[in-house]
């Protein structure tokens, strides 16, 4: 579920490690689930960087666990919360 307009909203970036030869369809595949706003793949010790919202620090965790994880080819994730400074 994605955030109303005018709510607050908790944004995260989602590093993620996949099986060898598998960054690009776990990319597109991210890329459609709801909350996911880019989804690229990258070089270096991740795979693929996502950038996701949600309405909640646990409705993120119920995104990565839920949906992302879910993900064919995904090996770890990590999830980086975005905060103000």
């Amino acid at each position: 579920m994605l955030p109303e307009e005018g709510r607050s909203v908790v944004h995260a970036y989602i590093l993620i490690q996949t099986e060898v030869g598998k960054a690009a369809q776990v990319a597109t595949t991210i890329s459609e689930i709801a909350g996911v706003t880019k989804a690229e793949d990258v070089t270096g010790p991740y795979d693929v960087i996502v950038r996701a919202e949600a309405e909640s620090v646990d409705a993120l965790g119920r995104l990565v666990v839920a949906r992302v994880q879910s993900v064919d080819g995904i090996t770890r994730t990590l999830t980086c919360p975005v905060v103000n400074i």
